[in-house]
């Protein structure tokens, strides 16, 4: 009986960008939450981050415009969103990639 082997090496997609992006905007949410309330705002990022919404990016796409309508409903500093921006800049060209049929 064999087992699976843990692979060597890990090829970098573009999907690990969208992770990152997510965490980042994550990261700098909560270092915001100390200065107003963003738990709303946390509790949409940690869903697009979640299982469901990675195997379902449609479902990531809702809600990362609500993410986005949120943070300009709290005001939001500068910095958090450009990494709004940046999230997006990374989803969309993810869902043009898979309208365009390449495999992630």
């Amino acid at each position: 009986m064999s087992f699976y082997q843990e692979p060597t090496y890990y090829e970098k997609t573009i999907l690990s960008d969208l992770q990152g992006a997510w965490e980042v905007l994550r990261d700098e949410v909560i270092n915001e939450h100390a200065n107003k309330d963003c738990s709303k705002l946390l509790l949409h990022i940690n869903e697009a981050m979640s299982w469901e919404s990675v195997r379902d990016l449609n479902h990531m796409k809702n809600t990362f415009v609500l993410v986005q309508s949120i943070a300009q409903q709290i005001n939001v500093s500068v910095e958090t969103m450009a990494l709004i921006e940046d999230v997006r800049d990374v989803l969309y060209e993810v869902l043009s990639k898979i309208q365009n049929g390449e495999i992630l």
